[in-house]
């Protein structure tokens, strides 16, 4: 596409002419360039230069006999040289200046209107004046406050500058409208002035030229069509280029009227001559080129379509040129527009519209071959056309939707996938074009002398008209043109072909489809244009980028298993590598070759394609073994010669020798596969055991193998297999010395058949014993290194899995076959030590768990031990607590390693290195003395419990039973331990008034949200506080003390605690199950909504039975397990009751009870109370009143009370109301209770001596 002109890839760009006043012309021209759509300068510094602009002589007589289809500068001419409108510059010195002054510009307005008159351009006159005054003297404060509207009509010029009168002539002289006259000012006395002013004086330029400049396409485009449809020319070719011209419109203009009828077949029976024909083809296109200028895209495009079908239906009818330049010009103007009609419809989102029209466009064209003897130009056209169509997809902004939504093509012929993609089109270009460089080649063989051909072309130009050229002759000192006949036109073409290389156009154009196939995941497409590409570059002789091509296409045959394309790309492969002086791949070609699996039936070569097989010829097994023979040659040391001229010869050298590798993915499986099968699958140190070794190869002929090595991951266990009819080879045994040496009667492969070996190995090391690779040497000079692989993993060779032959097992062995491995399992050696581990019970959060670990050898002495100590989550979970905000966060873990104590109660961690090597929280690493036979070492892993959490201990016992560390081999001994880890005690509270004294507490009344929660207390009131212990483990526990602690000195000020009794002189055991209780009395001091009581501390420890102490002889350890108690809400009780009351009554005798209130507040309160009756008791006094109680101060109600009946007996229930807060309080039941003993009782008091003091509690 970029070989088309600029004039025709772009859109056309309206022209104005600029003429007078030089010094204007670049500030005007930069501010028509930025406008949307721009528009172009011609500038002509004075008014001598106009006859550029007029029309010539030439230009008449071809209007009326036209020399051809389109004219090849006609856009260019209308956008440089033809401009729209001109725009005439006088300064105002000349327009108001004396007679002659006036006199010149006249002289100059009348010269110019004879020429725009010629061409119907449009004329605006300017007159610039250099200064400007204001109308009124208030400036604007701020630009923003100047409008370009009214700018103009704050403006007035100096009176003797230009007068009215002298405006008036100028204008009639001009024949303008009064608004074509502008007024453009240079200077002014402010910048900012200047600014706005040149502002609005530019806009309104760019309105009157953007309007004059649609008004004058959109005219010529309306003569245009008024002679199509008249038909007022006898011409096809005017025809096609009017239509081709007419695109000046503006884009708000469109044309009403349809011009289709004028090139329906009814009418284009009356154009009876080519040159009708010619015309019409001629003026529909310039009606199109019109349309495109005013922006009409739709009119441009139907303009265009016309023109197009008139020029398809000139071919056959033209006698005015020979043939064969007929046909070329009719093609190369339906080339350009093609062009213009792909164009529109791509860039207006018409993708599908394009691809139809490209098709229906190649239908119509391509059997239009022409003359056998230029017949490649006709290949180069096609290829041309799908070239520029692949890029205009490419440039398209359309996104081409997904083709199961679209409707592709017609019922008849629906458009493919393939279509919618460049890739497809940049492919047929390349075709195209390989096809051109054919015919080409066939042509110049076939021509005269090449000096003939090169000296025909010398003088030949291209003419004026699209798709002619001529003969430029000189005739004394002038120049003629002369039209070519079609023997000159067929040399001068010849020529032009000859001048080219075509072979780089076609790799580009091959990497591009390559490429863009790649882009859309199409491999197999790309591919195949990858090996186009890469036959390219073989056929220039660049063998370095056609094997980098052709090694990417050979990847995707092997994997579809296209075996027959594979052998042509290896040829290829195989050419290059001989070029190029690569011995190593020359060899890997040609033995992957010669393993193809090709029978002998497959073809042989013909004398007609002997081409189309590549440099290796046709695919049959006597080119296989061809091939084998030549590789094997080289491979003995005979040198392979150049098959080609410019070739080296191959060669391997003694110093030099060549090694192949074969994994379990290279192409070369079929070349060699070992299999390594072990009939064991574990086995001792030291107990040797059977290998099977299995050799295949798809190689045709019979291959001799001279040794064998066989290497493994332990190397003391490799060994060599040499042929008994082979002279003896040195393996490379990488500097070992000492190799077990097996002789074999005949190593020898044979086509699809197993070499089965089987030989003993024995290792003396524990741990995996596996083969890793088999070395096969043919001669010095050469060896092949194939990975090892297990007959039961052994994947099949994948392009001889589907061929028809019979398969075979590795082994004789069909159960190895499906289950033999290459590597095998060699057990530690038995271990003569005991590994002890120790745990009394389970662990408890909190304490210092040890764990003994004991060490006994028996038959080994321990030298170098390591001792492994890992403890896991018995249930599978992690050891890391996934919660964050936790009363132990600082633990993150749940167990925790803390150390090794040694035998002596020492921690090892502090001993040295030489000891602990490491230790973490689940994982410790120790190492372990010199232990003799008979001797016994100990130490105790201490562990930490922070949660409730089962764990498996494991301990691993590694050690050396010699001295020699780095030969000797470890023996290892494992033990698991289940240690499971309990909470010790469970602490709860509870908060409790005193007895018989109840506060009103508010809060309680009108709770908060939250208030379930917190617990409320009264102010400076003595509160009880239960704290209990229950043992919730399986081992009884040592209470030792129980205390609550306050860390702030400002929470003591606060809050007092005491405590309901000292702590006891011996601990308490706390049995599984039970719980103990202890006593505290709570005084807040502050009333506070949230106040922090304190942490209960708990002392313990586990309490050993008799048999561990006999054990140990120590005492655990002590463990604090803490408990924060809750913020507790504190607040002034308004109100409080207190019952006074015999502890106990007697049935039938009188007691007097009396009921406290009293008043904590400032303020009076009014209370109510009342005292419901009781079966149990006769009571006396008022039942309801209401009261007032003064601040700071108490009421007292007391009642006499008969007992009825004998037991525990409820008192009357006593409430209270609080008329101030609207608040009951009725005192708890307990408060009430009694006891009535039926008589008087008799209680005899003893000596208990001195009191011991015990924890108790009471609810």
């Amino acid at each position: 596409m970029e070989d088309y002109a600029e004039e025709l890839r772009t859109p056309p760009v309206s022209l104005v002419s600029l003429v007078g006043c030089p010094e204007l012309h670049a500030t005007i021209s930069s501010y028509l360039h930025s406008e949307q759509p721009p528009i172009n300068t011609l500038a002509l510094p004075d008014f001598s230069k106009i006859s550029v602009m007029a029309r010539t002589q030439k230009e008449t007589l071809d209007s009326g006999h036209p020399g051809g289809i389109l004219k090849r500068d006609w856009i260019l001419k209308h956008r440089t040289r033809v401009p729209a409108v001109v725009a005439a510059l006088f300064t105002s010195d000349h327009v108001s200046g004396d007679p002659a002054q006036w006199l010149q510009v006249c002289t100059d307005l009348e010269n110019l209107k004879a020429v725009v008159r010629g061409r119907n351009i449009k004329l605006v006159v300017v007159v610039v004046h250099s200064t400007v005054k204001e109308h009124s003297c208030d400036a604007p404060a701020s630009r923003k406050e100047v409008s370009l509207d009214t700018i103009e009509e704050k403006l007035v010029f100096n009176a003797d500058e230009v007068s009215e009168d002298r405006m008036i002539a100028l204008r009639k002289r001009a024949e303008v409208d009064s608004k074509y006259l502008v007024i453009f000012v240079q200077n002014d006395s402010s910048e900012l002035k200047q600014s706005l002013n040149r502002q609005a004086i530019f806009f309104k330029l760019g309105s009157i030229f953007a309007e004059l400049s649609n008004t004058y396409y959109r005219d010529e485009g309306r003569r245009i069509k008024t002679r199509i449809e008249r038909k007022s020319f006898k011409s096809i070719e005017l025809n096609i280029r009017y239509c081709f011209k007419a695109r000046a419109s503006t884009l708000f203009f469109s044309i009403k009227k349809c011009l289709i009828g004028c090139i329906m077949p009814s009418k284009l029976q009356t154009i009876v001559s080519f040159t009708d024909w010619k015309r019409n083809a001629e003026e529909i296109s310039r009606v199109a080129v019109y349309a495109e200028f005013h922006r009409d895209w739709v009119e441009a495009l139907r303009f265009y379509e016309d023109a197009y079908h008139v020029l398809r239906e000139m071919i056959g009818t033209s006698t005015r040129l020979p043939a064969i330049q007929r046909l070329v010009e009719i093609k190369t103007v339906a080339e350009q527009l093609h062009f213009k009609v792909s164009t529109l419809l791509l860039h207006g989102g018409k993708v599908i519209e394009a691809i139809t029209w490209f098709r229906q466009h190649n239908a119509s064209y391509r059997k239009l071959m022409g003359a056998p003897e230029v017949v490649f130009l006709h290949w180069e056209w096609m290829s041309r056309q799908f070239l520029v169509f692949a890029e205009l997809l490419d440039t398209s902004s359309t996104t081409i939707l997904n083709t199961s939504t679209l409707i592709l093509g017609t019922p008849e012929r629906p458009l493919t996938e393939w279509e919618l993609h460049s890739a497809y089109y940049y492919h047929l270009a390349a075709h195209y074009l390989r096809e051109k460089r054919s015919c080409l080649e066939l042509a110049l063989s076939a021509s005269e002398t090449a000096n003939e051909i090169d000296s025909n072309s010398e003088s030949v130009i291209p003419s004026i008209y699209v798709g002619q050229s001529t003969r430029l002759l000189q005739q004394g000192d002038a120049f003629a043109m002369q039209h070519l006949t079609d023997a000159e036109y067929i040399l001068f073409a010849l020529a032009e072909g000859k001048r080219f290389q075509d072979s780089f156009e076609i790799i580009a154009l091959f990497k591009k489809s390559f490429e863009s196939y790649s882009d859309i995941k199409a491999q197999r497409m790309a591919s195949y244009c990858g090996y186009r590409l890469a036959r390219e570059y073989f056929s220039i002789s660049d063998f370095r980028k056609a094997k980098q091509h052709f090694d990417g296409v050979a990847s995707l045959y092997r994997h579809e298993g296209w075996v027959t394309l594979l052998w042509e790309v290896l040829g290829y492969l195989r050419e290059c590598s001989r070029r190029i002086g690569s011995v190593k791949d020359f060899i890997e070609y040609s033995l992957e070759m010669a393993a193809l699996p090709i029978s002998s039936s497959a073809g042989v070569q013909s004398p007609n394609h002997k081409g189309e097989y590549g440099p290796a010829g046709p695919a049959s097994l006597p080119q296989r073994e061809i091939i084998h023979k030549e590789v094997f040659e080289l491979i003995k040391g005979e040198s392979v010669s150049a098959s080609n001229e410019g070739a080296s010869n191959l060669d391997i050298t003694g110093d030099q020798p060549l090694h192949l590798e074969i994994d379990l993915v290279s192409p070369l499986r079929v070349v060699l596969l070992a299999s390594v099968a072990f009939h064991d699958q574990v086995v001792k140190p030291g107990v040797p055991t059977l290998l099977t070794l299995s050799l295949l190869s798809q190689l045709p002929l019979p291959v001799e193998i001279d040794l064998l090595e066989i290497q493994f991951n332990q190397p003391e266990c490799n060994f060599t297999i040499t042929n008994a009819q082979k002279p003896p080879l040195v393996a490379s045994s990488n500097g070992e010395e000492g190799l077990r040496v097996e002789n074999a009667p005949v190593l020898a492969l044979h086509m699809d058949k197993w070499l089965r070996l089987t030989y003993d190995v024995k290792s003396e090391q524990s741990g995996k014993l596996e083969c890793i690779s088999v070395i096969a040497r043919m001669g010095s000079r050469f060896a092949i290194c194939c990975r090892a692989e297990s007959p039961a993993s052994m994947d099949d060779l994948r392009l001889w899995k589907f061929e028809d032959r019979v398969e075979t097992f590795p082994t004789k062995d069909p159960s190895l076959a499906f289950s033999g491995q290459k590597a095998i399992q060699v057990e530690d050696p038995d271990p003569q030590v005991d590994l002890i581990l120790g745990a009394t019970g389970p662990a408890l959060v909190g304490e210092s768990f040890l764990v003994p670990v004991r060490v006994v050898s028996k038959g080994h002495t321990i030298h170098s031990g390591e001792l492994k100590i890992n403890i896991v989550d018995a249930k599978g979970g992690g050891l890391v607590s996934p919660r964050e905000i936790e009363p132990f966060s600082i633990d993150s873990h749940h167990v925790e390693l803390l150390g090794i104590l040694g035998p002596d109660g020492e921690d090892e961690s502090q001993t040295g290195p030489e000891n602990i090597r490491k230790i973490q929280q689940s994982f410790g690493l120790l190492s372990v003395p010199f232990v003799n036979i008979g001797e016994s070492w100990s130490c105790k892993l201490e562990f930490k419990w922070h949660r409730p959490k089962p764990v498996m201990l494991y301990v691993s016992l590694g050690y050396s039973p010699h001295s020699n560390e780095a030969t000797a081999q470890k023996a290892h001994v494992h033990k698991s331990l289940q240690i499971k880890g309990k909470t010790a005690v469970v602490i709860g509270h509870r908060f409790m008034l005193p007895f018989r004294r109840d506060p009103l507490l508010l809060s309680k009344i009108k709770p908060a949200p939250d208030s379930d929660q917190v617990a409320s207390l009264a102010l400076k009131e003595t509160s009880i506080l239960i704290i209990s212990a229950k043992n919730c483990s399986e081992v009884p526990l040592q209470l030792l003390s129980m205390s609550i602690e306050v860390d702030e000195d400002e929470n003591r000020r606060s809050c007092t605690v005491q405590h309901g009794g000292e702590n006891p002189i011996d601990p308490a055991l706390l049995v599984p199950g039970e719980e103990f209780k202890r006593v505290f009395s709570i005084i807040p001091e502050v009333n506070t909504p949230k106040l922090g009581v304190g942490t209960v501390c708990l002392r313990w420890r586990r309490n050993p039975g008799f048999e561990e102490k006999s054990c140990s002889g120590t005492i655990a350890a002590e463990v604090v397990t803490s408990h924060k108690l809750p913020d507790i809400n504190v607040e002034m009780a308004p109100l409080i009751v207190s019952l006074k009351c015999l502890p106990h009554a007697i049935l039938g005798v009188p007691f007097t009870c009396y009921i406290r209130i009293e008043n904590q507040t400032q303020l009076l309160q009014e209370v109510k109370y009342s005292l419901a009756d009781s079966q149990s008791f006769v009571l006396s006094g008022f039942h309801n009143d209401t009261i007032f109680v003064l601040p700071k101060s108490e009421h007292i109600l007391g009642y006499k009370l008969v007992p009825l009946a004998s037991g525990s007996q409820q008192l009357p229930r006593f409430t209270l109301t609080s008329v101030r807060y609207s608040a009951e309080l009725q005192p708890a039941l307990a408060a009430y209770t009694v006891f009535v003993f039926p008589s008087k009782p008799h209680f005899t008091v003893e000596d208990v001596g001195e009191k011991k003091t015990e924890p108790s509690a009471t609810e």
